[in-house]
């Protein structure tokens, strides 16, 4: 078990976690829809990804065409 040789002052402890702190995030525009969106991921809003359609939204499906 390690046991500390000396006493680590608040400051050098402080010191020491300074770089340690969050960043915010870097959100991008959607090219299709204009809203937020994580980089590299799928737009949570209009489900396109890299100028293409990668989801198909909800109010896009008709569900009364599958369930036939």
């Amino acid at each position: 078990m390690a046991v500390q040789q000396n006493k680590v002052s608040k400051s050098r402890r402080n010191m020491r976690r300074a770089h340690d702190a969050l960043t915010g995030g870097n959100p991008n525009e959607c090219t299709n829809c204009g809203e937020l969106k994580r980089p590299h991921h799928v737009c949570p809003s209009c489900g396109h990804y890299a100028d293409r359609e990668v989801i198909a939204q909800a109010d896009e499906i008709d569900l009364e065409d599958d369930a036939a």
